[in-house]
């Protein structure tokens, strides 16, 4: 392939028509910058491959043990000080894939935007949410287990096991807590990335109604922009009474 100019090669490996095989016995600076650039891609994707297959080892565990519908779940805003807390609940496909899916909080906005479109394509989900009401008459920790059980409610087929982040849920399929699960199953990675985006578009939303607010940014978490409109304008609705600063 010597007869190519850096220049076609560089385009060719922009459609992804270019594997080591074809250049990187060509000595050409350029030509070697891009097999540089190959060999770093392609120890990416083994390294994507290889975090995949751990963090589904424990569905492949129950699996083994005869369950068939299994499904992660996890939540999202249990430490603001406005708006719901929000769970999902995710059965991933048999063959599915999404090399770089993790916790949501380790990805970038255009990652969980995409993933949560691949996910709500292909997989079976189900979402549900706690209001700051009903947190403030049961508290954080039991809405939050609310919110969980509306989730699997929520889903087209009932689950036959859980795989849960750090938590028990008062449902009656079989399940299984982990400390910080979304870092050690794809199923429950899936859940904290429809639980994370569900609910940041929720407040986006919500800051429509109440900009002073800046719930689009800070998802009604108590930044100096928040606290400081409390301060001016007061509460919404959607404020938890319970919660400091909002009680005083």
């Amino acid at each position: 392939m010597p007869n190519k100019s850096v220049k076609q090669l560089k385009e060719e490996e922009k459609q992804g028509l270019l594997t080591l095989a074809d250049i990187q016995e060509d000595e050409r600076k350029g030509v070697q910058q891009i097999v540089a650039r190959i060999k770093k891609q392609e120890a990416r994707r083994e390294e994507l491959e290889n975090q995949w297959h751990e963090m589904s080892l424990l569905e492949e565990e129950k699996k083994a043990k005869g369950y068939s519908y299994i499904a992660g779940i996890d939540e999202a805003g249990r430490g603001p000080i406005a708006g719901p807390v929000t769970a999902a609940c995710v059965r991933l496909p048999e063959g599915f894939t999404l090399y770089g899916l993790n916790d949501s909080k380790k990805l970038t906005e255009k990652d969980k935007d995409s993933f949560y479109n691949e996910i709500m394509k292909y997989a079976d989900v189900g979402v549900g949410e706690a209001s700051a009401e009903e947190i403030d008459e049961i508290n954080i920790y039991q809405a939050t287990k609310l919110a969980m059980k509306r989730a699997v409610e929520n889903m087209e087929y009932a689950p036959d096991f859980l795989l849960v982040d750090a938590m028990s849920i008062p449902v009656k399929s079989d399940q299984e807590a982990y400390v910080k699960g979304d870092e050690r199953s794809v199923s429950i990675a899936a859940a904290s990335v429809i639980a994370k985006v569900t609910r940041d578009r929720f407040m986006k939303d919500l800051g429509e109604s109440y900009p002073c607010y800046g719930f689009a940014n800070n998802k009604g978490y108590g930044t100096k922009v928040h606290l400081d409109a409390i301060k001016a304008e007061g509460i919404t609705p959607y404020h938890r009474k319970s919660f400091v600063p909002v009680r005083s």
